[in-house]
C-alpha cells in the first residue's frame, strides 16, 4: 500500500522548532522515525521529501539528512526522483536487534546488582509505580510504552551507558516495531509490569546473575509470539 504523507503530524504549530542544540534535521528524523515505529506510518508509505519539507516547515536539506538517518536505521529505502518507502518489518533485522539488547541489557543489570547501591534503580522504581498506575487502561498505551523506554534508559545510566542505549534504540527499529504490535494484546502490560519489578527485585538482591535471568526473560515476550504476531499482520512484513 502506497499512501503520501496524509498522516504525517509535525511538530505543534506545524513547524519543527530548532534550538541551540537541536538541528532541524535531528527533529524531523525523531518525528518521522516515532511515526514509523509506532506504525503510523505503516511498511509501504511513501514519503516524498518535497512534501515533508512543507510539512515540517523547513528546507529540503534537513530533511535529506533526517531521511539518510533513517536508512541507515533500515526503516526507508530511498529510489530515484526523492521517493521514499517505509521498510517492511525484516524477520532477520528482529533478531538481530533482539540479539543485541538482550547481550547489553543483561550487562547492565548485572553491573547494577554488583553495584548494590544506585540512584538508577530508585528512579526505575519510580517509573514502575506510574506504569502500575496505568495497566489495564488501553487509552495510555502510548505513556505506558514511554515509561516503558525510559525504564531501561534508566538502568543503561545506572552504568553510565547512555550512549550505549541511544545507540541500540537507533539500531532497534524492526523490532520496536514488533513491540508495538504486541503490546496491545491483553496482558500484555501486566507482564511488562512484572517483568520490571522482577528485575528491580534481582538487582536489589545484589545477585548479578539472577537479575541478568529476569531481564532475559523480560525480553523474551515477544520474540516468543512472533510467528503469531507475523501470522496476524503478514502484509506489515518481508
Amino acid at each position: 500500500m502506497n499512501t503520501s504523507t496524509g498522516g504525517l503530524i509535525s511538530m505543534h504549530d506545524g513547524s519543527v522548532k530548532t534550538s541551540m542544540h537541536v538541528p532541524a534535521s535531528a527533529l524531523v528524523y525523531e518525528e518521522v522515525r516515532n511515526q514509523i515505529v509506532s506504525l503510523s506510518l505503516v511498511p509501504e508509505t511513501t514519503l516524498v521529501r518535497a512534501e515533508l519539507a512543507e510539512s515540517f516547515n523547513v528546507s529540503q536539506s534537513p530533511v535529506r539528512e533526517a531521511i539518510l538517518r533513517l536508512e541507515q536505521d533500515g526503516l526507508v529505502v530511498s529510489y530515484p526522483q526523492s521517493r521514499t518507502v517505509v521498510t517492511k518489518i525484516d524477520v532477520a533485522r528482529i533478531r538481530e536487534e533482539h540479539f543485541l539488547r538482550v547481550a547489553a541489557e543483561c550487562e547492565v543489570v548485572r553491573q547494577l546488582a554488583e553495584a548494590k547501591e544506585s540512584p538508577a534503580v530508585v528512579k526505575a522504581k519510580g517509573i514502575v509505580k506510574m506504569q502500575e498506575a496505568l495497566v489495564g487502561d488501553i487509552e495510555q498505551i502510548d505513556l505506558f510504552k514511554q515509561l516503558d523506554e525510559t525504564f531501561h534508559a534508566a538502568l543503561f545510566n545506572g552504568v553510565n551507558q547512555s550512549n550505549l542505549h541511544l545507540q541500540i534504540t537507533a539500531r532497534s527499529g524492526h523490532l520496536a516495531r514488533v513491540r508495538t504490535l504486541d503490546l496491545p494484546r491483553a496482558g500484555k502490560m501486566v507482564s511488562v509490569l512484572e517483568g520490571h519489578k522482577a528485575i528491580i527485585d534481582a538487582v536489589q538482591s545484589g545477585d548479578g546473575a539472577l537479575a541478568s535471568l529476569e531481564m532475559r526473560r523480560h525480553l523474551s515476550g515477544t520474540m516468543e509470539r512472533l510467528p503469531q504476531i507475523i501470522e496476524e499482520n503478514k502484509t506489515l512484513f518481508s
